[in-house]
């Protein structure tokens, strides 16, 4: 686990977004245990109640569960409540926003399409050299 902390945001929320992240990209699974507390707190010099609170929010909004003696587990479907409550979010939050500036540009999805798969073969072909 790695992360760069952002002054503008409450290192509990940003460990809780970064979990998050985990769970969503399939580096922490159903069932698969999270560091614990003081294990956090230790590789991150943060105070293990800052752990605590960003823990505590993941088990209060269902996505992980406490296992007494034995620490926190993603909980079965945590991944698929995540990708439907993001899902939803982007759509209602980012994605006006993001919708509003590709108009002002004149950018229309076919040329996203057209220049994001231009990017992907750049990047294919810079690996295999």
């Amino acid at each position: 686990m790695s992360i760069t902390w952002n002054d503008s945001v409450p290192i509990y929320r940003q460990l809780h977004q970064h979990v998050v992240a985990m769970i969503l990209d399939g580096a922490l699974n159903e069932g698969d245990p999270l560091p614990s507390v003081r294990q956090v707190a230790a590789d991150f010099q943060i105070n293990p109640l800052t752990v605590s609170k960003a823990y505590q929010e993941l088990v209060d909004e269902q996505l992980v569960e406490k296992r007494r003696g034995l620490g926190m587990f993603v909980i079965e479907g945590a991944r698929e409540a995540l990708l439907k409550s993001e899902r939803e979010r982007f759509l209602r939050e980012e994605w006006p926003v993001l919708f509003a500036r590709l108009e002002r540009l004149g950018l229309d999805l076919k040329t996203l399409m057209r220049e994001a798969h231009a990017d992907k073969d750049q990047a294919n072909k810079e690996d295999q050299s």
